[in-house]
């Protein structure tokens, strides 16, 4: 018996002291592939390190990214863009440099607030915005909560619509405190890495898989601060997919959706027409031959459909511009009237 208890004892010690040299391994690979991102601006706003790439000029154009924001500059969407808008490209809270309060849920809306006023301390009054995956989602919070500010959206490969699923529940396990952080440190990283093959097939088949992407992305997405972040959004659509059925007939700005039509992640095309229907106005664009990753797959179409949402914008400013001077010409005072005295012929 005294030996089963020292050998049991022995294989516990044995076995935490693996986890802790995973754990440490973890670390050293999570702090180099931060160090390969691309480095841009920093802005410490609401508890946290907001960190964004800007370049271009023009009307200002927010990139909110399904992974981070790397991504947008390896499909090519954030080189193209700024040669026409200023560009800015946020990594969300906890993904790529940001930095992520674990005291705080952080939700589509949050998320929103948190996007538009960094946009407001920087200067930026009016703005587009192109959300990719989780990021369509904030997208749209964006037009609903601040839509004065916003000049229209671009939507690509959203769920706007999740049901509850069983594998947003197991995603979300992670996020759990305690048992959860000791798994995201640990085993997760190295299961996402083993993983990472099969994950690339689901997100851009029947598309060719963007290799550059695949490489650069892999380190960074199995850090334990990120996939913690990730896990806590699973948590979120989880609990949207079981609360109240969404509804977006209230979103008033010009918007174009766009979704791959061989999307294996979810249904993205049923999605999109869902969301054509409700919002009044919208574009629709499906890409054929294309999954999740339509940015990665067919950069110029998502760009194109920027191009169009600022073109409405600008034609609805101008039509607007013209029905107030119109208005204006309405109330202007006529010529004066002539005077007569008395006895004047």
């Amino acid at each position: 018996m005294a030996l089963d208890r020292d050998g049991a004892k022995l294989a516990a010690g044995l076995s935490i002291a693996a986890l802790a040299a995973l754990a440490g391994y973890n670390a050293i690979r999570a702090k180099r592939a931060i160090a390969s991102l691309t480095c841009g601006r920093m802005m410490a706003i609401d508890g946290l390190r907001l960190h964004f790439i800007e370049a271009g000029t023009g009307m200002p154009l927010l990139l909110l990214h399904g992974s981070m924001a790397e991504d947008f500059k390896s499909s090519g969407v954030f080189d193209e863009a700024a040669k026409t808008y200023r560009v800015l490209a946020f990594d969300r809270p906890g993904f790529g440099r940001s930095s992520r309060s674990r005291t705080r849920r952080w939700s589509a809306c949050d998320q929103a607030d948190l996007i538009h006023a960094a946009a407001g301390r920087l200067g930026i009054k009016k703005y587009l915005v192109l959300g990719h995956s989780w990021g369509a989602w904030i997208a749209l919070e964006l037009a609903r909560r601040h839509p004065s500010s916003v000049a229209g959206i671009v939507l690509v490969s959203g769920y706007y619509y999740p049901p509850p699923r069983l594998d947003l529940a197991l995603a979300a396990l992670p996020a759990l405190p305690v048992i959860g952080t000791g798994f995201r440190h640990t085993l997760l990283p190295l299961l996402v890495r083993l993983a990472w093959p099969w994950a690339m097939e689901k997100i851009f088949r029947p598309a060719m898989i963007a290799s550059d992407f695949a490489a650069s992305a892999k380190d960074a997405a199995s850090r334990p601060s990120q996939l913690g972040a990730v896990c806590s959004e699973s948590a979120s659509m989880l609990a949207a997919a079981l609360s109240e059925k969404a509804s977006y007939k209230d979103i008033s700005v010009p918007t174009g959706i766009l979704a791959g039509s061989g999307d294996r992640l979810f249904d993205a095309e049923r999605n999109a027409r869902r969301l054509h229907g409700e919002v009044g106005g919208s574009l629709l664009e499906v890409i054929p031959g294309a999954g999740h990753m339509v940015h990665q797959s067919a950069p110029q179409a998502v760009v194109g459909m920027v191009h169009t949402i600022s073109a409405r914008h600008a034609l609805s400013q101008s039509n607007r511009r013209q029905r107030r001077k119109l208005r204006a010409d309405e109330f202007k005072p006529g010529p004066a009237p002539q005077m007569f005295q008395a006895g004047d012929k």
